[in-house]
């Protein structure tokens, strides 16, 4: 059906730059519309309900970060099984990794609602949420849990779309919610003066919306990937593949958000101004991370289908065009928020102690994010041939042992937000340099096995 195949990208065939820049700009979009759901939520309330109702909002962003991360691993692996089938004319194994992933999604989205309504109270009182904005913040992310399921949904039928080179769709459901979330969010906070739960409901309709979409968009293909309500299943050989690759990833994510929950906490120190400051910020790196983060994801896709039909040579190039776009995507982004910081920062809320504060963190952060684009494309390049596991151990030692051992041994001695910050780029620079040693040494074996040496005959187009 044309009115299917036009969504389709042929990543095995063809000018890799076109294709890879083709995939990467709808999914970019889509990205940042995700991340808009959250920028709303903060702008609506930071300008028509207060400061402490913003703080209350972005008092535990890595607790939902965490909440999530395994399945956003997981979803990675199903996107890699499914790119790899595809490129290997595997029809069977399509059917069955569909149909697994699905079924995963939704028996584990209803898992993680109930346990994130049960530790919520318990995790915001460990992470030091100031007691003035503790019943706001409580109220938010139990709202938060409920919509799990649907998050989960989507980001599994995003991954399998993602495989087969559709990223527009996904693009066109978030733009859709998107604009339901907004619209709700109003509503809620101005006119029924519903602060921080009026967000929390609207983003938890938002997501019910981009998750019916994109299973509707399974259902109604006729493509090999067509989703049957009926013959879902667990093939478990399917399952055990798609954990193998996935759940490093999501391990390795969930360590990430366990590391800037002990942060997040030393931040809650400083108190409710600090907490808002840093939300915001957060917030605007969010953009800048979702722009090269999509060239993180292209390349999980392009390697896995170019792995799978052999074609070594391609997908080197896919591994060098996505590294250069997405580092100099955060160059360039970077540079443009770094250099607009303050506009950008009362967008969110007009008190300047909470501008100073974003700008604060926004002067670590930014200028060395490069380094964060160069470590999603390895990690993304690595998931791709189908090594997660050695990896997750290098980010666990960079992002989670390094930075927890930072809080508790240097913080104490010099408590200061700078001294917090610095950790983050220490920590990059570690992920990257191994991980990056580790991808050149996979790389040269799988070149050599195929007898494909010359690394320097790689031919860009």
């Amino acid at each position: 059906m044309a009115s299917v195949n036009k969504y389709k990208i042929d990543m095995c065939n063809g000018p890799l730059l076109k294709k890879i820049i083709q995939f990467a700009i709808p999914l970019m979009m889509a990205n940042i519309m995700a991340l808009m759901f959250h920028a709303a939520d903060l702008i609506v309330v930071g300008r028509f309900a207060s400061a402490k109702a913003m703080a209350a909002v972005g008092a535990a962003p890595g607790f939902t970060n965490l909440m999530l991360n395994l399945f956003w691993g997981i979803a990675s692996g199903v996107n890699v099984l499914v790119a790899r089938y595809i490129g290997a004319k595997d029809e069977k194994n399509v059917f069955r990794t569909v149909h697994t992933a699905i079924s995963i999604a939704c028996i584990g989205g209803v898992f993680m609602m109930i346990l994130g309504l049960i530790v919520t109270g318990p995790m915001l009182e460990l992470m030091a949420v100031p007691a003035d904005i503790m019943g706001k913040a409580k109220i938010y992310y139990w709202i938060w849990c409920l919509g799990t399921p649907f998050m989960v949904l989507f980001s599994f039928g995003s991954a399998i779309l993602r495989a087969v080179g559709d990223t527009k769709r996904p693009l066109i459901y978030m733009v859709v919610a998107g604009i339901v979330n907004v619209v709700l969010n109003l509503i809620f906070v101005i006119v029924f003066k519903m602060d921080a739960a009026g967000v929390a409901i609207a983003t938890k309709i938002s997501n019910l919306v981009s998750a019916v979409l994109v299973l509707r968009a399974l259902v109604c293909t006729r493509e090999q990937y067509r989703l049957f309500f009926k013959k879902l299943h667990i093939h478990w050989g399917i399952f055990k593949e798609m954990f193998r690759i996935g759940i490093p990833a999501g391990v390795q994510g969930m360590f990430y958000s366990i590391s800037n929950i002990i942060i997040q906490s030393s931040i809650n120190f400083f108190g409710y101004q600090a907490i808002a400051g840093s939300t915001a910020a957060l917030s605007l790196e969010g953009v800048v991370h979702t722009a090269f983060g999509a060239f993180g994801l292209a390349v999980v896709s392009f390697v896995g289908q170019n792995h799978g039909a052999k074609k070594y040579k391609r997908v080197m190039r896919s591994i060098f065009l996505c590294l250069g776009c997405g580092c100099a995507i955060a160059i360039v982004l970077s540079a443009l928020e770094l250099l607009f910081k303050r506009q950008l920062l009362a967008i969110y809320n007009p008190d300047p102690q909470v501008i100073e504060w974003g700008v604060l963190r926004m002067n670590y952060q930014l200028t060395f994010y490069f380094m964060v684009a160069a470590i999603e494309v390895i990690a993304g390049a690595l998931r791709g041939l189908g090594h997660s596991f050695r990896p997750t151990i290098v980010t666990l030692f960079g992002a989670c042992v390094l930075r927890v051992a930072w809080v508790f041994f240097i913080f104490p001695h010099y408590k200061t937000m700078e001294n917090l910050m610095i950790s983050y780029p220490i920590s990059w620079a570690i992920v990257g340099l191994i991980n990056g040693t580790m991808l050149f040494v996979i790389c040269r074996n799988m070149l050599k096995r195929a007898k494909l040496r010359q690394f320097d005959d790689l031919e860009i187009k």
